[in-house]
């Protein structure tokens, strides 16, 4: 069933099934992150990799991972192409949320978090 071709795409001229609309989004996903990785660092005035940027990179290598595992292309290339940017983007958002917290407001890029002060009620 999410090999066979959707029928009312058919005018596109090409020959779209569910797993390839999943490889699409996953496509743009993992393409799509270095436009917010851009924006982020043109408003900043520095380079900025801000945490939407791995999520996006998550989503998209493994959205067009199992394209790659479960569709009728199974192409062994494709899986290896999005096993480690899957991986090294899963631990990059880790060590994010490991160096600023969970919250993003807590630090900066590069940055320590802020250390409670009088101010806090924490000093």
């Amino acid at each position: 069933m999410m090999n066979q071709e959707i029928v009312w795409l058919g005018f596109t001229g090409l020959h779209v099934t569910p797993w390839k609309l999943i490889g699409y989004t996953g496509a743009l996903l993992f393409g799509g992150r270095w436009l917010v990785q851009f924006i982020a660092s043109r408003r900043a005035g520095r380079p900025v990799i801000p945490r939407l940027f791995w999520y996006m990179s998550i989503l998209g290598s493994f959205m067009t991972l199992s394209y790659f595992l479960f569709s009728a292309k199974q192409d062994s290339v494709g899986v290896l192409q999005n096993l480690f940017p899957a991986f090294t983007a899963c631990y990059s958002l880790w060590l994010d949320i490991r160096h600023r917290g969970w919250h993003r407001d807590r630090a900066g890029h590069g940055e320590a978090p802020p250390t409670p002060g009088p101010r806090d009620g924490k000093a």
